[in-house]
């Protein structure tokens, strides 16, 4: 079954209610009417009614049967008031919230807080920081679980190849308890894609066969992966084709449950993992869909400004999924 007929099949009729507070985007509107007509998820647009209408009259979109909420008129903004001034802890004055939760990001994630809506998908037009800023600040992280992660899907030409790359997207440099945490997270992001985890700690060494600082933050994370969720197939430093492919593995890794056969793939920091799903997206051919945040109490996702209506009704679809598996 193609990836994502399975997921659409496990999200039908459950009634996710995902909010969308860049829908002035025709790319995110038009996702968002499809969503609902497929019956998928129950969209929630941020914003003035009017002005949406009007993108929707452009493309000849109906938006009739979608919840529209302006934070300028909500009948709760007071209530919202309160829980984020409660929320944040001193940190913002009831008048500094009133202004803060007119954003819609803002707004939105409260929406999730208050127990209104499951899930986020936002970065159209925004940056990632304007999209995360509001979920750590609110939704924060999960217990156990010091930041939050980015990491794509990377799906090639075979239905089995599907494999999960992180993070890509959020930390520069982590520290060996950050990227043990990633890749645990990384792990429960595999398993809503139907992947059964195997996670390699990627490094230019394997099992010892270089000596660094870097090597050494590798090693010290694998083995705290390893305390921290022992039920999972983990293993490192490994190097990509060791990981990969099992004739090396044998010389490089014999006795590694992972080596070989890997399909999460944790790369030490941001550059190798930026540069490394870019290869894979342009020489290899895999479609890269993300970046999908993870350890969030809550899924909120980042588009990419370049981002399609496709991409908006993918990602969506993940976010919802996500957000099932949460419950």
């Amino acid at each position: 079954m193609e990836l994502f007929e399975g997921l659409k099949q496990n999200i039908v009729s459950k009634n996710t209610k995902i909010v969308f507070p860049e829908p002035t985007d025709i790319r995110v509107l038009g996702a968002a009417v499809r969503l609902k007509s497929d019956n998928l998820v129950e969209p929630i647009l941020i914003g003035d009614e009017e002005k949406i209408r009007e993108v929707a009259s452009t493309r000849g979109l109906s938006i009739d049967n979608l919840t529209v909420i302006n934070p300028e008129t909500y009948a709760d903004f007071d209530k919202m008031i309160a829980s984020f001034v409660e929320r944040r802890k001193g940190k913002a004055t009831e008048d500094q919230a009133r202004t803060i939760l007119k954003d819609g990001n803002y707004f939105g994630t409260m929406l999730i807080y208050m127990g209104l809506a499951d899930g986020l998908v936002s970065g159209a037009i925004h940056s990632t920081g304007d999209t995360i800023r509001p979920a750590l600040q609110i939704i924060k992280t999960k217990p156990g679980v010091s930041r939050t992660s980015g990491a794509f899907l990377m799906v090639g030409n075979r239905d089995s190849e599907k494999y999960i790359f992180s993070d890509c997207a959020i930390n520069i440099n982590p520290d060996a308890q950050a990227l043990a945490e990633i890749a645990v997270e990384s792990a429960k992001t595999a398993k809503i894609f139907g992947i059964e985890p195997k996670v390699s700690l990627l490094s230019f060494s394997t099992k010892g066969s270089a000596k660094s600082d870097e090597v050494a933050k590798v090693i010290e994370a694998t083995q705290i992966a390893q305390k921290l969720a022992p039920e999972l197939a983990i293993d490192g430093e490994l190097q990509f084709d060791a990981s990969y492919v099992p004739s090396v593995a044998a010389q490089k890794a014999p006795d590694s449950e992972v080596a070989g056969r890997a399909n999460v793939f944790v790369f030490p920091e941001i550059q190798s993992g930026n540069i490394g799903y870019k290869i894979a997206q342009r020489l290899g051919g895999f479609q890269a869909i993300g970046p999908i945040l993870q350890g969030l109490n809550k899924p909120i996702s980042d588009l990419s400004r370049g981002c399609d209506e496709e991409d908006v009704y993918k990602l969506s679809i993940i976010t919802a999924s996500q957000a099932l598996q949460e419950k």
